[in-house]
């Protein structure tokens, strides 16, 4: 199991992560979202052992990753821009790995080879950032890590190829029981694969949930209304946002199902239905409750 207790990091006088705690369950795919500049990144390689903190600590079953090579023997971590030598190839990368990691398992370095469109021995550096996020990760899952940190790991990549790495993944989870952190802003993406999120601001965690679970917690509802409501009516429950279009009236809110279905009914709608939210409404209506919003970043 990893966990993130207290996490602190600080950049001269930028804080870019503060007290930040969190769990992430063994086996699980966890999706990493948040605001520009709120630190996912920062946290990838923490959880790494790249960055060291300076407070708090990100453990694998009880113990601190970083400068521990037994612990960095298990994560495997791709960033955004994904670092390749001058002269490096698919068979140079394999090499080098294979010295570092004993789980390195040739065969599937070889079916992936077979899989995807990139020649063993041409330069990757030379390549399209499309085609060097999939040499990386051809590299990562022949390691067979136990943790494995991606960070913007579908940009650059055609429908086909972000299909493809999905698969991918959820076999290595349930072949290996890896446990995948995925540091994205393709929400539609994450919502295929991830089973649990985490969603992070300016350095500490808005909401950390199931993804069903969350999902859940938050509805949208759409009515319409014969007279005009009266002031205050909703009072009791908990509404994020309202838009208007016409007679349409459009809730998202926060609470139970039933509850919220009932007090709506109550005010007697022509037209009501209750319908599901995907990540990104999910994301935007947590966002909007903390203040970050698009009236809001428009009025600065």
């Amino acid at each position: 199991m990893l966990e993130i207790k207290n996490i602190t990091k600080k950049f001269g006088d930028k804080t870019a992560l503060e007290n930040l705690s969190f769990t992430v369950p063994e086996g699980s795919v966890f999706g990493l979202i948040g605001s520009n500049g709120s630190g996912k990144s920062t946290l990838l390689r923490i959880i790494s052992g790249v960055f060291k903190p300076d407070g708090g600590s990100a453990e694998i079953d009880g113990i601190s990753t970083y400068e521990n090579p037994d612990m960095k023997e298990k994560c495997f971590f791709i960033s955004d821009y994904p670092y390749f030598y001058n002269n490096s190839t698919l068979d140079s990368m394999a090499a080098f790995y294979k010295e570092f990691y004993p789980t390195w398992d040739e065969a599937k370095f070889e079916k992936l080879c077979s899989i995807f469109p990139i020649k063993k021995k041409d330069r990757i550096i030379n390549m399209s950032k499309g085609m060097q996020r999939q040499a990386a990760l051809m590299v990562a899952l022949s390691v067979c890590p136990k943790y494995l940190m991606l960070d913007e790991i579908f940009d650059g990549l055609d429908p086909v190829v972000r299909q493809l790495i999905k698969k991918l993944i959820m076999e290595l989870v349930s072949d290996n029981k890896t446990t995948v952190i995925i540091a994205s802003h393709n929400l539609r993406e994450l919502e295929d694969v991830c089973d649990h999120i985490g969603l992070i601001h300016k350095g500490g965690v808005v909401m950390e949930k199931d993804l069903d679970e969350a999902k859940l917690g938050i509805h949208r509802v759409q009515a319409v209304f014969e007279n005009e409501l009266g002031e205050g009516v909703f009072n009791d429950l908990d509404i994020v946002s309202v838009k208007k279009q016409g007679r349409m009236m459009t809730f998202t809110i926060k609470g139970d199902g039933q509850a919220i279905e009932k007090a709506i009914q109550a005010q007697k709608p022509i037209y009501m239905e209750m319908l599901p939210l995907t990540l990104e409404e999910v994301f935007i209506s947590e966002m909007e409750a903390v203040g970050y919003d698009i009236d809001n970043i428009l009025d600065k």
